[in-house]
């Protein structure tokens, strides 16, 4: 048909039709998929289709496999949304009226079911009216429970054809009628159509009509058959939102009854008998309590909005807490999905529902866990700023709670072979400077996450923990703290003896340059990422070609020309004394990039410039952070007591000057704690320390918004245009765009200035090939099997 459709219609599809009729239930499937696919690509006109192709998919309706039946009735609905009234009416109405006749079989009767609830939206509420309703109104009162229920669940699509007139006169009434049937299935059916139905029915016909018949159907719901209880609990947060307003005071407190009777049930009649001594169908009916209370937990945040979240203590923390220590795995797992909308919906009230919080959180089931963590930053930012003044007291005296629970959580984690649900874990951990304080993340946390960067044999947990350790070392407030994580990062990872630890440290370096400004790179790890070119291991000599790119766009020039000159020469070692084809040829096509790096400076001026800002911002809050821990100090010897983290954090918070508002003649000269001003008094330092807190609004929130922007801005090309690789250095210099950097570019922030300098960081240290021993992942100086290693997924 793609290729010649006239001559597939004049010769081939003749011989299609003979084949079916005998044809196998596998090439029944088969033509009805191609029907559906030939009328979905539009190659044809719908004239030629329905002439060519409809009376073959008629003629297969009622084929006595079910599966095969249904398959040429997709197709069927599928052509009756593009096929013109006129064919409707004479190819599909006209045989559907003795189609739906008592005397067809049950198939052909629910087959003409379906396409009733299809045909409404190709006609006029008129034609409806004349043609089909009679049809519909008999299929509802059919002999067979099969062909009223089907027909009853078209009923929302034929209401939606005929309008709130004729549906208030013709359907409700048999809707009516259909909810007293004999069948369950058929009371089930009509039940879940009013529910869809709520929108369109007045609050007359709410009030009068629909709400004693809900009424009427929670009273007789628990003597009849579960699976109505099943589908009762499933839309009661449809019935909370449709009938909202109309309930007495009585009957809100009796459906809110209601809704909680059914949060327990199944509760009482456990016995604690072995489950091989229950019989058969007691297991049963167990599984479907617990689907109604999993229901329930679905449902919960809307009950809230029923009751008013003021009302959440008194009416539904109870209910909450039996949901949160549930017996049963798929209960928990939906009231975890749920716990962020319910503390959405709390508000000043969310503290309430801490203690539930840590609950989840040391669930003995890793699925109840993984639900959580979902939407763990945006419930800790809830759980520590939401709530009025007078409440704060008691969230922040429950945080010491939390901090265990977390450490839990991440411990059953990495025990489990879900290593999935640890790697989320561990990006959701990248929030915990926001929510506790620096001391609380290093003692707590820091190590942890430096020890799974050491020790897990898992790819993308290790590249996680290594991402968050970067960020509790971004937003580390002791020098003396980052000093000790800087040091143990390039002693352990960047001249660790395993080679796959040299590979974290280049990873390390990546997250470096996204996270922090270029100055607290080239001061720090620039050095240490070089060196590792002289690696005896062809893998690592091969990842730091992939990072040089990333490297390069870190400096600044003129002031680290000295650092440019140094990765010059390491790629001119490389290209000179590199014996390994594959590292060679990665190499090459780096070289190729570094010297196309220069040609980016007209096309991406104005991105780079933003990027600039960017990295100013950073450098900015970094000489903050230096000025904060002065304070501190200073206000400790004056006062004898620190001030709070918790404020400053309040106070980044709060700053609303964006970075859009800086202009672009802006002087980027930042004086850190060295600076010779004349008056270095404690007023000064405050004033200039609320000054510099207006770049602090988005260095991080609960959306980590600055570090994902960071994160795509590093992939732009590098700030300066320097001349080619190759070529001499100096030639740069005579690019007047090198000179529109401040006198501040010239040296680097003295926020990171080592006390004593780190001996790691020293620019005349030996390469780190001379001082690596023969550890257990490279004892021998050669290539390692793979390139790159990858978790088992």
């Amino acid at each position: 048909m793609r290729q010649n459709p006239t001559e597939t219609l004049r010769r081939v599809l003749p011989k299609v039709r003979e084949v079916l009729h005998g044809a196998s239930m596998e090439m029944q499937l088969t033509a009805a998929v191609s029907f559906l696919t030939i009328l979905q690509e539009d190659s044809m006109s719908v004239h030629t289709y329905a002439h060519s192709f409809l009376h073959v998919i008629l003629l297969h309706l009622e084929h006595r496999d079910t599966g095969v039946s249904n398959a040429w009735l997709e197709t069927l609905l599928s052509a009756i949304e593009v096929l013109p009234k006129d064919v409707l009416r004479h190819e599909i109405l006209n045989p559907l009226v003795s189609k739906a006749q008592l005397s067809q079989t049950v198939q052909s009767r629910l087959v003409s079911c379906k396409i009733l609830g299809k045909l409404t939206n190709k006609f006029d509420a008129h034609s409806i009216k004349r043609e089909l309703l009679p049809l519909v109104k008999s299929l509802c009162q059919d002999v067979e429970y099969e062909v009223r229920s089907c027909m009853c669940r078209q009923l929302e699509n034929i209401a939606q054809g005929i309008g709130t007139e004729l549906t208030k006169s013709v359907v409700l009434p048999e809707l009516l009628e259909l909810s007293r049937d004999e069948s369950s299935s058929v009371r089930l059916a009509a039940f879940e159509t009013l529910v869809n139905m709520l929108d369109i029915f007045d609050t007359d016909d709410r009030s009068q009509t629909i709400l004693p018949l809900v009424k009427t159907f929670c009273e007789k719901s628990f003597k009849a058959d579960e699976s109505i209880l099943i589908s009762l609990s499933f839309h009661l947060g449809k019935l909370c939102h449709g009938l909202y307003g109309i309930f007495t005071p009585d009957q809100h407190l009796r459906f809110l009854e209601f809704y909680k009777k059914l949060c327990t049930l199944g509760l009482q009649q456990e016995n604690g008998h072995n489950e091989n001594q229950i019989p058969s169908q007691i297991l049963e009916q167990e599984k479907k309590y617990t689907s109604v209370r999993k229901n329930c937990a679905y449902n919960f945040p809307a009950m809230i909005v029923f009751v008013d979240p003021k009302n959440f203590h008194m009416e539904l923390y109870s209910t909450f807490f039996c949901l949160c220590h549930d017996p049963e795995v798929p209960v928990r797992y939906t009231i975890a999905i749920c716990f962020y909308e319910v503390s959405k919906l709390l508000n000043s009230g969310v503290y309430l529902i801490h203690k539930e919080l840590i609950t989840l959180l040391q669930d003995e089931s890793l699925e109840v866990l993984d639900a959580l963590i979902n939407h763990l930053p945006e419930i800790l930012e809830l759980m520590t700023t939401g709530g009025e003044s007078s409440v704060q007291e008691n969230k922040l005296s429950s945080l010491p709670d939390l901090i265990p629970a977390l450490t839990a959580a991440e411990q059953r984690a990495a025990a489990s072979l879900k290593w999935r649900t640890h790697e989320k874990l561990l990006q959701k951990y990248a929030c915990l400077p926001h929510i506790i304080s620096s001391d609380q993340i290093y003692y707590r946390f820091l190590q942890r996450m430096f020890t799974i960067v050491m020790t897990n044999n898992v790819l993308p947990v290790q590249r996680a923990a290594s991402r968050t350790l970067c960020i509790f070392l971004r937003y580390n407030r002791k020098q003396e703290q980052r000093h000790e994580v800087i040091q143990k990062l390039i002693e352990q990872l960047g001249q660790g003896k395993s080679y796959w630890n040299r590979l974290r440290f280049l990873d390390t370096c990546e997250f470096i340059i996204e996270i922090f400004s270029k100055s607290f790179f080239c001061k720090y790890f620039f050095v240490p990422a070089i060196e590792l070119s002289h690696d005896p291991v062809a893998n690592v000599r091969m990842k730091l070609c992939y990072l040089l790119p990333k490297v390069k766009s870190a400096l600044k020039i003129p002031a680290d020309m000295h650092l440019l000159q140094q990765l010059e020469m390491c790629v001119r070692k490389l290209l000179c004394q590199e014996k390994d084809k594959d590292v060679l040829a990665i190499v090459k096509k780096t070289v190729l990039e570094l010297d196309r790096m220069e040609m980016s400076m007209d096309a991406f001026q104005k991105k780079i410039y933003e990027q600039d800002l960017l990295d100013q911002e950073k450098e900015r809050e970094e000489l903050l952070f230096l000025e904060m821990e002065h304070l501190e100090k200073e206000k400790h010897q004056n006062d004898g007591r620190p001030s709070s983290d918790k404020m400053f954090d309040k106070k980044r918070r709060d700053s609303k000057t964006p970075t859009q508002s800086l202009p672009k003649n802006i002087s980027i000269s930042v004086p850190g704690p060295s600076s010779s001003t004349p008056s270095t008094s404690k007023e000064i330092k405050k004033s200039k320390l609320i000054r510099s807190q207006s770049f602090n609004n988005q260095g991080f929130h609960a959306k980590y918004g600055n570090l994902d922007k960071c994160a795509s801005k590093s992939s732009l090309p590098g700030h300066t245009p320097v001349s080619g690789l190759l070529r001499t250095a100096v030639l740069s210099l005579t690019d007047d765009s090198f000179w529109t950097r401040n006198a501040s570019s010239n040296s680097v922030p003295g926020s990171f200035s080592p006390n004593p300098p780190l001996p790691s960081t020293s620019r005349g240290t030996g390469t780190t090939a001379d001082s690596k021993g023969s550890g257990s992942k490279d004892a021998q100086p050669r290539k390692a099997t793979l390139k790159s290693r990858k978790s088992n997924p």
